[in-house]
């Protein structure tokens, strides 16, 4: 089960790393302000779109393969219909890397059967939440 709870969220938000599936490089849109906001409190921020060079003054990259830093958490920015193979992409950074412990779907994005997958592997979760107005309630 996806994480609702604020213990379980808190764990979320704990994150150092987060690599931003679909991170935009289009102010005023929330896959742009949400990263922009973290970067701010002092996160580390990996963009992955493949139609940017560059986003938030950091190097964008094609997919999550393409991040060679360690990863904490992967935020998805994309729709619902795009998840499963998100999900795919992150259990293979796992099953090569390990350093991949959550996995947080942004507001209006969700897939249950996916993000069950994911929790088999043990990663934390959660869906259809805003990691900015989270962080803002749970440590701002």
């Amino acid at each position: 089960m996806p994480v609702t709870d604020d213990d379980g969220l808190r764990e979320l938000v704990r994150a150092e790393s987060i690599a931003v599936v679909g991170c935009s490089t289009t102010p005023g849109k929330a896959a742009h302000d949400v990263p922009a906001y973290l970067a701010e409190r002092g996160y580390t921020i990996h963009p992955v779109n493949p139609y940017a060079d560059e986003v938030l003054g950091r190097d964008a990259v094609d997919s999550l393969a393409d991040v060679h830093a360690d990863v904490d958490l992967v935020n998805v920015f994309r729709p619902s219909e795009e998840v499963s193979g998100i999900v795919d992409e992150v259990l293979d950074r796992l099953d090569r890397r390990g350093d991949v412990w959550g996995l947080w779907l942004q507001l209006g994005v969700a897939d249950d059967a996916a993000l069950g997958r994911a929790e088999a592997k043990g990663l934390l979760t959660t869906q259809d939440r805003c990691l900015k107005v989270e962080h803002g309630r749970l440590v701002a």
